[in-house]
Order: C-alpha cells, then sequence, then structure tokens
C-alpha cells in the first residue's frame, strides 16, 4: 500500500478532482487547500450517504468498482428525490489493512463513472484508516430557489401517487447474489440484469427534475422499499397514502426469483428496497404532462394510487385487503 499521500494523489488522478486552482461553473477551488470553495448562485441541496462493509454489502459478493458505483449513485438519489440538479461530491474513503491500493483505485473508478454519467464534479474528501471498508459520499445539487425543490411533505388528499420505472429488480438481484443455486431457475439474460440493478443503480436525476418542474407535490427515493418509504412520505406530509398493489410495475424476472423464495413479486417489489426509483405525488390535472416529461428522460411513470385525508400506508389487494407495509431498517436488519 502507498503512503496516505501518495494513495490521494493517485485518488485525486482518477476521480478527476481539480487541484488547487479554479475549476468550472460553481467551482471555485478545487482539492489541496483546507477545504474547497464552491460559489453556488439559487439554492443548494445537500445529502450524505454511507456505505460500510458487512452491513450494506460483502466484498466477496460485491466488486469494488461496483460499491463505488453504488455510493455515489444512492447519494445522487437523494438529489433526484428533489428534483435538484447534480453538482459537486466529496468522498471519505475508511481503508481496511486488508484493501490494497489496487482495491482503492477500484473503487474510484467505480465512483469516477458515475460521476463522468451525470456531470458530478468530485472535489474533495477525507482519507483514513478503518476496522472496516466505509465510503461515505456527500453530494451537493442545485436549483433555481429553494421553492423549485420538492419535499417529502407537500402531498395534498386527491394527488395522484405514481412511481418511476419498475420495482422489485434490486431485491431478486440480492437473492440472486447471496443465495446460490437460484440462477439455474431464470433466464441468463434476466438474472444478470438483476444483479446489475442491486450492484449498480441508476439515479432518477433527469425523472426528478423533469417531476418536479411539472409540478410535484411531494417526492421521495425508494431506498428502504415502497411500503417504509411511502410511510415516510405519508408522516412528512400528514396525509394517508392509498396504493394498489395490482398497479406496481415488477421488473422482469423478479417474480420468478420470487417463486423461488417462496413468496410472490409484489412482496419483494413492495418492500424489498433499493430500487432507487421515485415515489411522487402529482395533482391529478399534472399527472399527462408529468408522464410525458419523465417518459421523454427514458423512464415510465405508473400511478399507483392516491393520497387521502388520514395516515399511514394503506397496500390494497384486488379483493380490498389490505398487505402490511413493511421494509429494510438499517438498525433492526444487521447485514445486507
Amino acid at each position: 500500500m502507498a503512503g496516505e499521500f501518495d494513495l490521494i494523489a493517485k485518488l485525486r488522478e482518477r476521480l478527476g478532482i481539480p487541484v488547487g486552482e479554479p475549476g468550472h461553473g460553481r467551482i471555485a477551488l478545487g482539492s489541496g487547500d483546507d477545504a474547497a470553495v464552491t460559489v453556488p448562485g439559487g439554492a443548494t441541496a445537500t445529502s450524505v450517504d454511507l456505505l460500510i462493509e458487512g452491513v450494506h454489502f460483502r466484498r466477496e459478493t460485491a466488486p469494488l468498482r461496483s460499491v463505488g458505483h453504488k455510493a455515489l449513485a444512492a447519494a445522487l438519489s437523494d438529489l433526484a428525490a428533489m428534483g435538484a440538479a447534480p453538482g459537486e461530491a466529496y468522498v471519505q474513503l475508511g481503508v481496511p489493512e486488508n484493501l490494497d491500493e489496487a482495491g482503492c483505485l477500484e473503487l474510484a473508478d467505480g465512483i469516477a463513472s458515475v460521476a463522468s454519467e451525470h456531470g458530478v464534479a468530485v472535489i474533495g474528501g477525507d482519507l483514513s484508516r478503518a476496522p472496516a471498508l466505509a465510503l461515505a459520499i456527500t453530494v451537493v445539487g442545485h436549483a433555481g430557489s429553494a421553492g423549485d425543490l420538492v419535499r417529502r411533505s407537500g402531498a395534498r388528499p386527491g394527488d395522484m401517487v405514481c412511481v418511476t420505472g419498475e420495482l422489485g429488480g434490486a431485491a431478486a438481484g440480492l437473492a440472486l447474489i447471496e443465495r446460490a443455486g437460484l440462477d439455474a431457475r431464470i433466464d441468463a439474460a434476466q438474472g444478470e440484469t438483476l444483479r446489475r440493478r442491486q450492484l449498480e443503480p441508476q439515479p432518477r436525476l433527469e425523472a426528478g427534475q423533469a417531476l418536479a418542474s411539472s409540478g410535484a407535490t411531494a417526492m421521495i427515493d425508494l431506498s428502504d422499499g415502497l411500503g417504509a418509504d411511502a410511510g415516510h412520505l405519508a408522516e412528512a406530509s400528514a396525509v394517508g397514502v392509498e396504493i394498489e398493489l395490482a398497479r406496481i410495475p415488477v421488473q422482469a424476472g423478479v417474480a420468478e426469483v420470487a417463486a423461488a423464495l417462496d413468496t410472490d413479486a409484489i412482496e419483494l417489489a413492495a418492500s424489498g428496497g433499493e430500487d432507487y426509483e421515485l415515489l411522487v405525488t402529482l395533482p391529478a390535472d399534472a399527472l399527462g404532462p408529468a408522464r410525458g416529461a419523465v417518459e421523454a428522460a427514458g423512464v415510465a411513470l405508473t400511478e399507483l394510487g392516491r393520497a387521502v385525508a388520514g395516515e399511514g400506508v394503506s397496500l390494497r389487494e384486488g379483493d380490498g385487503s389490505v398487505r402490511r407495509s413493511s421494509g429494510f431498517d438499517q438498525l433492526a436488519q444487521r447485514e445486507r
């Protein structure tokens, strides 16, 4: 392993971090001083996401490049849920004794690929020894004004509840990664797509901005599962959320994995988490324009139900019965 400063220099090079001189746009000073300096206009949205070995991933099953990819993508998903345009990122890396220089640079390659795809400038961070691999990423997004950013708290009774993309893929992918033998029961190409959905999620940044511009009243990204995250939105907005389970768009291959797990596809789609799609509420008259704007960003928008007076989440079966909502809890489940 190289010394700390040599490794930092190599990571800067890998990540394209501007060093000590004015960058582009909002960046007045990059890495190399005591702090980076930006000159933002309008409003900023800031979020932090943390991945810890043994809790969020295992190196035996998650390639280091994918760990880097997922760390930045998950952080950017929070900006997508605000309708913010991505701007800058800061990387904090905890390096255990059994991670060598090549492994650190592989992590950086995963971060750099996502940053390049979404126009994110990685302009600083920190590096330390750690008892396990830990990767925390702070992201900053931008909007013309604070009023342009979408919160969780704006849903109103009568709003339509919608979701981008398809659900269940990340949970099915995790099952394929963690459980030997499941691959034999599913099409090989579908299996690879599901595993990639778990290891290398895609933040819905363009869709988030399109929804914000189309009148979204509330929005949240689906990291903990549809049922759990709908509950967060319902609580913040002081409304009830009713979701018709039959309307959930389930990713191809999820049903086959669910059958192998002796469960059903809706369970994986509603409770699995880590799909990083966007759950959004919209006034009824905004639904059509919003669907067109999101589809122009390359993603489908599906109506699931509506916000109502009351509280909590109702996941409704076709016969009118209600399924209990659940999701991933960081403190209740010690290993992912």
